[in-house]
């Protein structure tokens, strides 16, 4: 295992830095339990997002005529796509890591428009990757020959810049499967929950169901969740359920994730292209992966959907609607992509922060003392978002989680106290032999505890909603 010692180190600081408890915070309605440790070389969640503002800055104020994008580095450095000397030379003194491409964010974005403009084919997609100043237009085993054949010919007259990729599997929105809130239309994963300061309710995806669909917790419909009032989808893919009770209950700021473990939410922000981010769903459970792209157009058999994040999450279908996160910071809700859990594929979310604008609504967040209490940051001021301080997230009891109630995250002495020990100076050479020692045993057993906490999170959810 690459970096372990420089891991070990990094463990140790957060161990003492948290108290032993680790947490982050967010909402969703099911998941299963994956590794939390990021991946060797990939930037965690929210220092990921709190160094890609550093990047969006540097667009915003360069302006998209000189610039193509930003993203995090393998390394979790700020780079920012430039297109001459003097924007690089500004980009290097605020800070960030400069790359020289041949087109801007203008060109890119043109691209974009000339192939909205086209003749739809379902079964398409279309992102702008940063990374290789590219358009990259995908086309799943849905499109026939003559259609791709069309859609290369449009590709080849906007330029060079565009690539044309196919892709195994089909492009459809998640819907179906075991989750917990079902309708007449079909079954979707529980979202993030919002409110509007009178009301609360569950923001999920669009392609779920109607205004005025009813959904209900278990198959029988005696137990009703909420009814719709509001979805959008094409163009986006957002809906507002409104609870049955007008109000969420209690913990509405935590979200499960399996097998007595838990999250709080402690605000909002915007995906960055490599950014490592987790998803959560009724039929797949925990999942994590990396932003790939943004502003993507995907175009569903239903309709086409606009401005996603697009990931290498996977996901199937019941997935839909539930929560993308990273460090206790809401990203996206599901909407579909290609592939499965099995063989892996691309999953694309609608951004949150576009649906509560439009929609007048706000994310419901954990308490500044909530927060403070399990390690997590302070809930941060409306319109100034900031991650948690932790990477990964913390305990509720597995048999008290129902959409819009959930057992909230507690803390305990004992992690503190075993903290305080390992990292007293008299301590030190003990202190990192149970830290290694510890190491190797979750090593070993990572695997086998992530495919048990999935499957019994999924018995749970199973017997309770059906």
């Amino acid at each position: 295992m690459r970096h372990v010692r420089r891991r070990t180190v990094r463990r140790a600081t957060r161990l003492a830095a948290v108290g032993g408890l680790l947490l982050g915070g967010v909402m969703v309605t099911q998941a299963a339990m994956a590794s939390e440790t990021p991946a060797t070389g990939t930037a965690a969640g929210g220092a990921a997002q709190s160094v890609a503002s550093t990047g969006a800055d540097l667009v915003k104020r360069l302006g998209t005529a000189r610039t193509a994008g930003a993203w995090v580095d393998s390394e979790g450095r700020p780079v920012v796509a430039v297109t001459d000397e003097n924007s690089a030379a500004a980009v290097r003194a605020a800070g960030a890591e400069a790359k020289v491409v041949g087109h801007s964010m203008n060109e890119l974005e043109s691209a974009a428009a000339a192939l909205r403009s086209a003749p739809r084919v379902a079964g398409t997609a279309w992102v702008m990757d940063y990374k290789s100043n590219q358009v990259v237009v995908r086309g799943d085993r849905t499109v026939s020959a003559s259609d791709w054949g069309r859609m290369t010919d449009v590709a080849s007259g906007i330029g060079s810049f565009v690539r044309m990729e196919r892709t195994e599997g089909t492009f459809t929105t998640r819907l179906n499967g075991a989750q917990p809130i079902l309708s007449t239309g079909g079954r979707c994963s529980a979202g993030f929950n919002v409110t509007n300061g009178s009301n609360d309710f569950i923001l999920t995806a669009g392609h779920c169901g109607p205004t005025g669909s009813n959904w209900f917790a278990d198959n029988q419909g005696a137990q009703q969740v909420g009814r719709t009032v509001n979805s959008t989808f094409p163009g986006s893919d957002f809906s507002l359920v409104q609870y049955a009770g007008g109000k969420a209950g209690a913990g509405p700021d935590i979200v499960a994730i399996g097998d007595g473990n838990g999250v709080r939410i402690t605000g909002v922000g915007d995906a960055a292209v490599g950014q490592r981010v987790f998803r959560s769903g009724s039929t797949t459970g925990l999942r994590d992966g990396e932003v790939t792209g943004l502003d993507a157009t995907v175009n569903y058999p239903e309709g086409t959907v606009s401005g996603l994040i697009e990931t290498n999450v996977c996901a199937e279908s019941g997935d839909s609607g539930g929560p993308m996160f990273s460090e206790g910071v809401a990203l996206g809700v599901t909407s579909g992509g290609s592939g499965d859990c099995t063989t892996g594929g691309t999953t694309f979310f609608q951004p949150v922060t576009k649906a509560l604008a439009q929609l007048g609504v706000q994310l419901i967040v954990a308490a500044p003392s909530d927060a403070a209490q399990n390690g997590a940051s302070p809930a941060p001021s409306e319109g100034a978002p900031q991650p948690s301080s932790s990477p990964t997230q913390a305990a509720v009891a597995p048999g008290s989680v129902t959409p819009g109630s959930t057992t909230p995250v507690t803390g305990g002495t004992a992690a503190v106290s075993l903290a305080a020990r390992l990292t007293d100076p008299r301590n030190i050479g003990p202190g990192l032999l149970v830290i290694a020692g510890s190491l190797v045993a979750l090593v070993a057993t990572r695997y086998i505890r992530a495919e048990q906490d999935r499957k019994a999170y999924q018995r749970h959810y199973s017997a309770n909603w059906g």
